[in-house]
């Protein structure tokens, strides 16, 4: 039986994530096809991040664009707690989803509706849990799951949120500034990539 620590190490390796999932970068790159998009790693992104690739391991959606944008889906359904930069970057993912592959969005937020996430409980506990029964826990997996009106009334909800907040979004993230800091830390890296023996 494998533990969550040993499955989020082979996570990372199979996604070319490094030992420590990129956590401490101080930027990441977003990949939208072949264009990198950077974004800041704030502590608060550090902070959901970890949750959030617990929850690839634990949903089996995958580290491609769509299968970010199911995964952004499933956590809005999920709820992601008072994860400020989670929902943020969720509800974006989630209408990016909709445009992309808008059948796997919608399957993937009511399949978080009926399932529970990690945020908010003591990620060191999480990462000693057997995969399986946390699975089960979370009722992760355990479908088929139906949706209503109500459901359908939430993701238009949280599709128009995210409408709004993924606009303000790429509004910040092409901005000169936010792109001459990159530039700038991506020269510095290089620099020091460089220099190393």
């Amino acid at each position: 039986m494998e533990t969550m620590a040993t499955a989020l190490r082979r996570y990372f390796d199979e996604s070319g994530f490094g030992e420590d999932g990129g956590y401490a970068s101080d930027w990441v790159d977003f990949k939208l096809g072949p264009l990198p998009f950077p974004l800041p790693n704030t502590e608060a992104r550090k902070r959901a991040v970890r949750f959030h690739d617990l929850h690839h391991v634990l949903t089996g959606y995958r580290t491609d664009l769509t299968g970010e944008f199911e995964i952004s889906a499933w956590e809005i359904g999920a709820g992601c707690g008072d994860f400020h930069a989670a929902w943020v970057l969720n509800l974006s993912g989630m209408t990016g989803g909709l445009l992309t592959a808008p059948v796997r969005t919608w399957r993937a937020f009511v399949r978080g509706l009926a399932e529970q996430s990690t945020y908010g409980r003591d990620y060191e506990a999480l990462l000693e849990r057997n995969v399986e029964d946390l699975r089960a826990e979370l009722g992760i997996g355990a479908g088929p799951h139906r949706a209503g009106l109500g459901a359908a009334l939430r993701f238009a909800a949280a599709l128009t949120a995210g409408a709004v907040v993924g606009s303000l979004m790429m509004l910040v993230l092409v901005s000169p500034i936010t792109l001459a800091l990159w530039w700038r830390g991506r020269r510095a890296k290089a620099q020091a990539l460089a220099a190393a023996p």
